[in-house]
């Protein structure tokens, strides 16, 4: 695919230059740019199918007992993702009343729901407990009180799991760390906090205690340290036995990471599935427990790479010693470059077999100098109306993205077997006043 061809690893399976063009799922994305406007979120469902199956085939080979793949809600959720791991058979990890409220609605099973959250509301919880979802993962003491309470009220028992925050570091953005000591997530094993708090849940009728759960952090690439939380879950387990606790569910979370330039290398997930495999079967081996269903929650390394984002060049500034080229993007829909540093890379989608001549650096329409959404790229010769795609863009951008500068949400398409399909509309302008409410006729203006 000319010049292209070094991002292999990052573009959709699916990708291909055809007269110049960059292709997806069978779609040409300049085509697709000028019927639906840009900014523009494509998702290719083949890349997606073939995430999934590699961890499926991953499992099958590595672990010996039950396991189940749960898509991280929060990475990017709409209907039409609800439905796609519904019908792929996934479980749910969702992390607000909101985020659940969606799934329901497009019809995913709730029993295949975990409901996570650091400080879920009683209305929230209520919700959980009236569409029946599979597990409710309590997060600190105050929580195990005000869900016992609800679950009295309707004469239910609720089945749970504790969140462990297992005192392990792990190399990533601070930001995105969650199983430190410190965390705001979880129960730390510290002090026997995680010990006492699990008593409590043992001790109550109306709260059944079946796994325990840990997460360490997102975009991660050393299987090493899940590994080991998934060791520390276990030897809690065995502690909890003379209680009367069996562990019949494990999650060491997910966070597996996804390369977003070419100079990062491909992150399998096989090699990651069998450490923590292998990890948790040896533990239960070495205390005499029956091995539990292992849980993985992957997000990114689902969708990221299926997603690219289709931006319209409207200059090209010179500007003391840099070149920026300047988009209909950036801020609104992909904060990550502000919040994390995050690097992307780019390839032109109208001329993809042009030789990358220029250095330039690639920058949003935004009222901050941090709209800067790849500081330093080599590119072909860039003019206005060029279009950009940004690979490695399907996880954490729509479902971050804000209306920052009166900024409009993009539109999402499905793309499959050559044809894309409308999953979430673009903003319109009456869209971003309909939450407001004029001042009443005497009230000081």
């Amino acid at each position: 695919m000319s010049n292209t061809s070094r991002l292999h690893h990052v573009l959709p399976i699916t990708a291909t230059g055809v007269d110049g063009r960059l292709y997806i799922g069978g779609c040409d994305l300049v085509a697709l740019a000028d019927r639906f406007g840009t900014p523009l979120y494509v998702y290719d469902v083949a890349t997606m199918n073939d995430a999934v199956s590699r961890y499926e085939a991953a499992l099958e080979a590595h672990y010996p007992g039950s396991w189940e793949i749960t898509y991280a809600a929060k990475a990017f959720w709409c209907t039409a993702m609800a439905q796609w791991a519904s019908t792929r058979g996934l479980g749910l990890d969702v992390v607000s009343g909101g985020e659940l409220f969606i799934g329901t609605q497009a019809g995913f099973p709730p029993q295949r729901i975990h409901f996570h959250g650091n400080n879920k509301a009683d209305a929230e919880l209520a919700m959980a407990l009236e569409v029946g979802v599979g597990r409710v993962v309590l997060d600190h003491e105050a929580e195990v009180d005000r869900l016992e309470r609800l679950a009295a009220a309707r004469g239910e028992e609720v089945t749970v799991w504790l969140r462990v925050a297992p005192g392990i570091d792990v190399h990533t953005h601070d930001y995105v760390v969650t199983g430190r000591a410190d965390t705001k997530f979880g129960v730390p094993l510290a002090e026997d906090t995680a010990m006492r708090v699990a008593r409590r849940i043992l001790r109550s009728p109306h709260l059944r205690l079946v796994g325990l759960h840990a997460h360490l952090g997102s975009q991660l690439f050393e299987a090493m340290p899940v590994a080991r939380a998934a060791q520390v879950l276990i030897d809690l387990a065995a502690a909890l036995r003379d209680l009367g606790f069996v562990l019949h569910e494990l999650s060491p979370g997910g966070g597996w990471g996804v390369p977003y330039t070419p100079e990062m290398s491909p992150a399998p997930v096989e090699p990651y599935v069998a450490a923590v495999s292998q990890a948790t079967v040896v533990a239960c081996q070495r205390h005499g427990m029956e091995i539990p269903r292992l849980v993985l929650e992957p997000g990114r390394s689902l969708v990221a790479r299926a997603g690219v984002a289709l931006y319209r060049v409207g200059g090209v500034k010179h500007q003391s010693d840099r070149t920026f080229v300047l988009i209909d993007g950036g801020l609104a829909d992909n904060p990550r470059p502000a919040l994390y540093g995050a690097k992307y890379t780019a390839v032109v989608a109208n001329r993809v077999g042009d030789p990358a001549t220029e250095v330039v650096a690639v920058a949003g329409p935004y009222c901050e100098s941090g709209d800067v959404l790849i500081q330093e790229i080599s590119l072909p010769p860039v003019r206005p109306g060029d279009l950009l795609a940004v690979p490695v863009s399907g996880a954490y951008h729509l479902s971050m993205a804000s209306n920052y500068n009166a900024a409009r949400r993009p539109a999402a398409l499905w793309l499959v077997d050559g044809d894309a399909h409308v999953i979430q509309e673009r903003e319109s302008l009456e869209d971003l006043i309909r939450r407001d409410r004029p001042l009443p006729d005497g009230v000081t203006r």
